[in-house]
């Protein structure tokens, strides 16, 4: 969806963005993805990433505009520079994003490649973000979003050495910018500043001319002394006196200057907002501690409180906008779901039964795939010496009971809200050797606003059919089965790695296990059961003994030996209860 729409929707409330740019290192990329992740829990109104000086970070920074739009589930903004860029490298830029379901640009001249002082034009490219502009609206028609940049205080280039623009160069680059609002931006997103006077007479003036666009105001929070005079000397930005006397008697105090910087970037906000700006865009420095703090000092979030559209996050990408159903087997892998669905041409809409048949892409590296830090923690809490099975059990029960942080089996980070609803259940039957990698509690009507259960907005109220999925013997299987005869409503599916197959539902079978009643709408079924995807997933849970947990320890090493052993021998079960009001899945599991 383009920044732009999303922003004319948002009339009855303040939206915000983030900025992040590419790290040096690998390890850095992924901190960066962690970061993002807990800072897009709070829905910013999309988030962008720039362009590195003199296309320096193009592959970079193409690949992680891709995992923020499909993986992260942001909408994403790509920056995009003329430096060193024929237009053969922008098309291929543009191409490559517009593939990746990505609907915006930020569109720049770019700063002069390193070691260089002025910009120069690369042969076959352009001299201006103009350029750009109009390059983009003839050769792509609307398809993308366009923003560009304004300069408060005219840009760099045309401010003097005395720090400031004559009258006549701030007047002629604002009438450069409404020539890039003319030739098809649709948005502007201003460079930093510290003078909240000098942005609210921008935007007058911008106004004047007969630049009608939205103008969102770039607030860089003060995290150091030295990076904020760093920065602002080499943006020319002018900082108060008041500013630089707050910050000179702490400026050895980088706690003391970062609680500054957040108080007095709130205050800006403050301001600006008083005047009915409805917008802000906050240049994270890829930190996520001040950008939040700023927003929740506004009002603008509470950590407590964090919405979600669906139980599950819907990628941005414009290929999937109409997806609202997904198999709930998943649920702790949604990054492994996106990347097993990314070729599909039409997604699921309301009732699953519609893409039954759908072909899943097969298993790839990607799908067992961990950052650094992740195969630390993981290493850390599931690498022990294993002398039997009840060992393992164990493994499983610490984690459901939250004395563990990571498991192989999911991408998500400690228990979720609602497991931990019925987590001393689940700790009970995996010390029986019910080993569970993925559950939601029953739920009968619950407010759309609950802040374990909840999603889908305002007003409404959720249903869950409680479920649980585990891994068992032969044996604890063939038992349950025989004990589930006696509970009617409970349905369960079974299959061991080599695809032998126990149920009692039919191959057609599809069971609706979450949906929410809204007003003005119909009803929404979110996550489903349904046997066609569970032989599709039970490979990659299967494969996830191996690839996830016994690959951890040495080749020869006999706990590897004794994982490779359950994940041939054991089945993996999904295991429904439908009486979602009165029904009691874990009395199943009693006296096993």
């Amino acid at each position: 969806m383009k920044v732009i729409e999303k922003i004319q929707q948002a009339t009855d409330r303040v939206v915000f963005s983030f900025e992040f740019f590419p790290p040096k290192t690998e390890d850095g990329v992924e901190n960066l993805f962690e970061k993002m992740e807990r800072m897009v829990v709070h829905n910013p109104s999309f988030c962008d990433i720039t362009w590195g000086a003199g296309g320096s970070t193009a592959d970079l920074t193409l690949e992680i505009a891709n995992r923020m739009q499909n993986m992260v589930c942001v909408e994403t903004m790509m920056h995009l520079t003329c430096t060193n860029m024929p237009v053969e490298k922008i098309d291929h830029a543009l191409d490559t994003i517009k593939s990746k379901g990505i609907q915006n640009v930020l569109a720049l001249r770019g700063d002069p490649p390193h070691g260089q002082d002025k910009f120069v034009q690369v042969e076959g490219g352009f001299s201006c973000a103009l350029d750009l502009v109009k390059h983009m609206r003839s050769k792509y028609g609307d398809y993308f979003g366009i923003t560009v940049a304004g300069y408060p205080e005219a840009h760099p280039d045309a401010i003097e050495s005395n720090g400031l623009a004559t009258p006549e160069s701030y007047q002629s680059d604002l009438e450069y910018l409404k020539r890039k609002v003319d030739a098809g931006a649709d948005l502007i997103v201003t460079q930093l500043f510290y003078d909240t006077d000098i942005f609210l007479k921008f935007v007058n003036d911008c106004r004047q001319i007969g630049i009608n666009c939205p103008i969102v105001p770039g607030i860089m929070p003060i995290n150091n002394y030295k990076g904020f005079f760093r920065m602002t000397g080499f943006c020319k930005t002018k900082i108060p006196a008041e500013l630089i006397a707050a910050l000179e008697p702490i400026k050895d105090n980088e706690e003391a200057v970062r609680s500054y910087g957040v108080h007095f970037a709130t205050e800006m906000c403050k301001r600006i907002m008083a005047t009915g700006i409805k917008t802000l865009h906050l240049y994270s420095l890829n930190m996520e501690k001040s950008a939040l703090q700023i927003l929740m000092n506004l009002g603008l979030i509470e950590e407590s409180k964090i919405s979600r559209s669906l139980p599950w996050r819907r990628p941005t990408n414009v290929f999937r906008v109409k997806e609202d159903v997904r198999p709930i087997f998943w649920a702790n892998r949604p990054k492994s779901y996106i990347s097993r669905t990314i070729g599909w041409e039409q997604y699921p809409q309301g009732r699953w039964g519609d893409s039954q048949n759908a072909s899943y892409g097969t298993l790839s590296d990607y799908q067992f795939m961990r950052p650094r830090a992740r195969d630390k923690k993981l290493q850390e809490e599931w690498v022990l010496p294993l002398k039997n099975v009840e060992e393992i059990h164990n493994q499983f029960k610490k984690y459901c009971l939250g004395e563990l942080r990571s498991s192989p089996w999911s991408e998500l980070e400690g228990l979720q809200p609602e497991t931990k609803i019925i987590n001393e259940q689940l700790g009970a039957i995996n010390s029986k050797g019910f080993l569970t990698i993925n559950s939601q509690p029953a739920v009968n009507g619950t407010k759309s606003d609950s802040p374990s259960v909840g999603w889908g907005g305002p007003g409404g109220y959720v249903y869950q059919k409680a479920y649980v999925e585990f891994f068992c013997s032969k044996e604890n299987l063939d038992t349950l089965i025989k004990k589930s005869e006696t509970f009617p409503y409970l349905t369960y599916m079974a299959v061991d790695k080599g695809g032998n197959w126990v149920s009692n539902i039919t191959q057609n079978n599809v069971n609706a296990v979450t949906w929410g009643v809204f007003p003005a709408k119909e009803i929404v079924q979110p996550t489903v059961v349904d046997p066609a995807s569970f032989m599709v997933w039970k490979d990659e849970a299967f494969e996830i003994w191996s690839t996830g947990w016994a690959k951890l320890y040495p080749e020869d090493d006999p706990s590897r030996k004794l994982l490779e052993q359950v994940q041939s021998s054991y089945f993996l079960v999904s295991l429904v209860d439908n009486d979602y009001v009165n029904g009691d899945l874990f009395s199943a599991f009693k006296d096993l």
